[in-house]
């Protein structure tokens, strides 16, 4: 089942069924992964403990296929509520559900790669195009992007950005994964490209880039805008990026990222994609297809080095995942509260 996106961003469950409930949110320590697990359970009103699992070889390599081993944190009293995300997570969460004879209610993020029927709930992208009776997808992932986040994110850095020029633009900048490879020579050509952006529209560039970005890649695009009206977060102090969501007029983002990009849609501004040759196309297939279907809805568009101006609806796949997720766990503990 395919949810349709809207932009509240709180689900809180019935008073006479939230209290007393536990959360945790599990995975494997990916920060992707925290962000959606953390997002959907804030969501629903929890306040969850984060935990993070490493197994040892040789489960590492098998998940999620393999049995959990024993995991420091993992362990009795088990949760009401568990979500997970991320393939080192499987096997705990799998063994979880089996060992509370299915009292926690399990709900994982992302594909499994396992039948989704040993878990309660499973969401995953669209462009996975996995399916099944308890699977639920939407075309972006779930962050813990707010809007009172983002209010107060604007408003925390608006005297850093108070002499650009509008349209304001926010920059997010990825960098090389699997699929991608973002080499000096590429950064250079993306500085120059902003550069001309900022000159020819009098735009003020708001840049933020990633872990994956690399210091050379930073510092040529930091080079080519130097002289624009353009600021460019430098890695020290609270990070911006929220801020330059809130901040801008219009977005510019690198492909790489499906959980970047998305958090560009929220914001409910254009969003220009940067599109990237892939070095591995067979990586990037899945990529292809969430940036397709991005466009055909009409929520982003290839940059093409000039700003474009639509009307554009904010996507939020946290609310509708937060919300399959509470009429579920309502129906689980009222069957378990009759006995």
């Amino acid at each position: 089942m395919i949810m349709t996106d809207e932009t509240e961003s709180s689900v809180p469950l019935p008073p006479d069924i939230r209290e007393g409930l536990t959360c945790w949110a599990l995975t494997g320590g990916l920060i992707g992964c925290d962000v959606q697990v953390v997002g959907v359970a804030e969501a629903l009103g929890f306040t969850p403990e984060l935990k993070h699992v490493s197994p040892p070889p040789p489960f590492r390599w098998l998940a999620p296929y393999c049995p959990a081993p024993p995991m420091p944190g993992i362990a009795a009293p088990w949760p009401d509520l568990l979500i997970a995300c991320g393939r080192q997570a499987v096997p705990f969460a799998r063994a979880i559900r089996r060992r509370t004879g299915g009292r926690t209610y399990t709900v994982f993020l992302q594909d499994p790669r396992i039948d989704p029927s040993n878990f309660d709930l499973v969401w995953a992208p669209a462009h996975d195009r996995l399916e099944g009776p308890n699977v639920i997808s939407t075309l972006v992932s779930p962050h813990g992007l707010t809007r009172a986040k983002l209010a107060a994110e604007t408003a925390r850095i608006a005297p850093e950005v108070a002499h650009l020029p509008h349209p304001r633009v926010a920059v997010l900048l990825g960098g090389t994964n699997s699929a991608y490879t973002l080499s000096e020579e590429a950064a250079a050509r993306i500085g120059t490209e902003l550069a001309a952006l900022a000159e020819r529209e009098g735009a003020g560039l708001m840049v933020t880039a990633s872990r994956r970005t690399g210091a050379a890649q930073e510092k040529a695009i930091r080079e080519r805008i130097a002289g624009t009206s353009a600021v460019m977060w430098d890695g020290t102090g609270l990070d911006p990026y929220f801020g330059y969501l809130g901040s801008a007029d219009a977005i510019v983002v690198t492909c790489d990222s499906v959980n970047m990009v998305g958090e560009a849609t929220f914001a409910g501004k254009p969003v220009h994609v940067i599109e990237m040759t892939p070095e591995r196309p067979h990586k990037a297939r899945k990529f292809r297809q969430f940036l397709d279907a991005l466009y055909v809805q009409g929520a982003a568009r290839p940059f093409q080095g000039h700003l474009e101006r639509w009307e554009c609806e904010p996507l939020n796949a946290t609310n509708e995942i937060a919300q399959a997720i509470a009429a579920g766990l309502t129906q689980h503990i009222m069957r378990l509260r009759k006995g």
